[in-house]
């Protein structure tokens, strides 16, 4: 895989760059790494490496963790 860095905040990535940006990153998401992850390697934010990944037609995958339940009262 390419090395792909921090991109400066603001700059518009398009055309060719974005292509492959989105292919790097849809490499590493399927490789197992979060999107937050990407967005903190690339100094991008969380809602732009999520839209690069789903334009890639990349399936996202649920959120981790344990699920949260509420509290039953009296039960």
């Amino acid at each position: 895989m390419a090395q792909l860095g921090p991109v400066r905040k603001g700059v518009r990535v398009s055309g060719g760059d974005r292509d492959e940006m989105q292919s790097e990153l849809r490499d590493r998401y399927l490789s197992g790494a979060s999107i937050r992850s990407l967005a903190e390697t690339t100094g991008r934010s969380y809602g732009f490496i999520r839209t690069l990944l789903t334009e890639a037609g990349v399936e996202l995958r649920g959120r981790g963790g344990p699920n949260r339940r509420r509290a039953v009262h009296g039960a």
